[in-house]
């Protein structure tokens, strides 16, 4: 998992973060699948940009083998 600086931020100065899906849920377990759901990837590959939140760092942490996590630069 990359390392989360707070540098990167939105127009409101707010940090984001690109989260990748890297890995497959296949042979995981209920609540890894759960959170990858909820992180908005279910698919390889899948990218989303969502705000750096404390839930959101859970979340990440929870996945971090399945992630790949980048800070986007404003």
């Amino acid at each position: 998992m990359a390392e989360i600086t707070p540098n990167a931020t939105d127009a409101r100065g707010r940090v984001r973060l690109r989260v990748t899906q890297i890995a497959s849920p296949i042979k995981r377990r209920g609540d890894q699948r759960a959170t990858l759901i909820g992180l908005g990837l279910n698919k390889m590959h899948r990218t989303r940009e969502l705000p750096d939140t404390p839930a959101v760092r859970g979340m990440i942490r929870k996945v971090a083998h399945l992630v790949e996590v980048e800070e986007i630069r404003a």
